[in-house]
């Protein structure tokens, strides 16, 4: 990572331990959420692709969408608090990153 990029955080809030024990705080329990709700939108995913009834394949987008709600309010959540950081990137890689998958759209069967 280079020395001029930044972190995208709130100020971390909440009482946290500076050291931490083996008992789980509100950080842990929000990452484990946010965590379990990832596997199992990956999961039912997979599970409504392959559902071959229309109302198991109903309810299954259901609760995925339910579950995509569930992860976004979490990480949500998260944010707020200070206890998700994401990293600043720096424009010339996104530009790079553009130009090169910007390319791609030519091969895709409709325009």
């Amino acid at each position: 990572m280079a020395a001029n990029q930044s972190k995208i955080a709130n100020p971390q809030s909440g009482s946290l331990p500076q050291v931490k024990g083996p008992e789980m705080n509100d950080r842990d329990f929000l990452n484990d959420c946010l965590s379990t709700c990832k596997h199992l939108t990956n999961s039912f995913n997979i599970a409504a692709f392959e559902a071959s009834h229309q109302m198991l394949h109903a309810d299954l987008m259901q609760i995925l969408i339910e579950t995509q709600q569930s992860a976004r309010e979490a990480y949500e959540l998260m944010f707020r608090k200070g206890w998700y950081k994401l990293e600043a990137e720096e424009q010339q890689k996104l530009d790079q990153a553009y130009q090169q998958f910007s390319g791609y759209s030519s091969q895709f069967p409709y325009h």
